[in-house]
């Protein structure tokens, strides 16, 4: 299996205070690799030093199959990346801030930029400064950026930021159609992990500054077996009759309103009636199936870190 990043026990401090313990991280070469944290979870540092921003504390990182060093500049014509927020030269346009970016990349490919815009979908922006461009434009632009000169990987920050509901359905395609038709590695994070869900292969989770698991979503969704949640007024009496009456074993009571019950040898109907027909009143019943917000959770409780 080949892997495009891979990272040995990186780690990184600050007057003292590791900010990223150890964190082993592989992004296999072709793959979407969705990297989720709650915020000041470490995110940001690991990609700083991916891409050479920051200098590691401690640990290596192995990036198209070579040790990044200090030095290691030249590999970085290989990535494009949007760290935190992108910036630009606000009072040139969209064009001409990727024009000057090809050239100090060293790439000559002038069509590219009328590609990179066209993807990213800005339109009618020719005369137009970028200090006149709203947040989702200029994420947008960024994007554009990114992608202009044709890399290899991909490293995104939090790239939806300040996206509206079209544009960020507009971005997943983009990015799903990079890794699928253009073989773009790509390494994103993102706080919605409802996108996240949609777009990667694998997903890493990080939380004070340790990398938890790193996990395929397929066996996220091999793993997530539906559900029947109840809404109930008396917990206590519901649960009752699951057991006894209805003689549901696999059940969980969540909290003083709500019941999870496992099992499939009942339908919803069957029991809601079950439960009507014994005294409990039913505020909701639906059939649920678990996220990957529920498994985000779960995760990062389990590691004893509260999200």
């Amino acid at each position: 299996m080949t892997y495009i990043i891979r990272t040995n026990q990186l780690t990184k401090a600050y007057k003292g205070k590791e900010v990223v313990s150890n964190v082993n991280m592989k992004v296999k070469k072709g793959e979407i690799y969705g990297f989720l944290g709650p915020n000041g979870a470490g995110k940001t540092t690991v990609m700083k030093m991916l891409t050479n921003l920051i200098k590691p504390t401690g640990g290596e990182i192995e990036m198209f199959g070579e040790k990044v060093t200090p030095t290691s500049y030249e590999m970085l014509k290989r990535m494009g990346s949007i760290i935190e927020y992108p910036v630009f030269y606000d009072r040139l346009t969209a064009r001409e801030n990727l024009d000057l970016h090809c050239e100090y990349m060293g790439y000559y490919d002038k069509k590219a930029i009328d590609a990179a815009l066209h993807l990213v979908n800005l339109k009618d922006i020719d005369h137009k400064s970028v200090k006149d461009f709203s947040l989702g434009m200029k994420q947008r632009l960024g994007i554009a950026r990114a992608i202009v000169t044709k890399p290899e990987l991909l490293i995104l920050d939090e790239p939806i930021n300040g996206m509206d509901p079209v544009g960020i359905k507009e971005l997943r395609s983009l990015f799903t159609m990079l890794c699928r038709e253009y073989g773009i590695t790509l390494l994103v994070s993102s706080h919605i992990l409802g996108e996240i869900e949609q777009i990667a292969d694998t997903v890493g989770i990080i939380s004070d500054g340790k990398l938890i698991e790193e996990v395929s979503m397929d066996m996220i969704r091999e793993n997530n077996t539906e559900y029947i949640e109840i809404t109930v007024i008396d917990c206590n009496r519901a649960a009752y009759v699951l057991a006894e009456i209805l003689h549901l074993s696999n059940f969980k009571v969540m909290d003083h309103s709500r019941i999870r019950i496992y099992e499939s040898r009942l339908t919803q109907g069957e029991i809601s009636r079950g439960l009507i027909l014994n005294g409990v009143m039913i505020e909701e019943i639906t059939k649920r199936k678990h996220t990957l917000e529920d498994y985000f959770l779960t995760s990062v409780n389990r590691g004893g870190i509260s999200a």
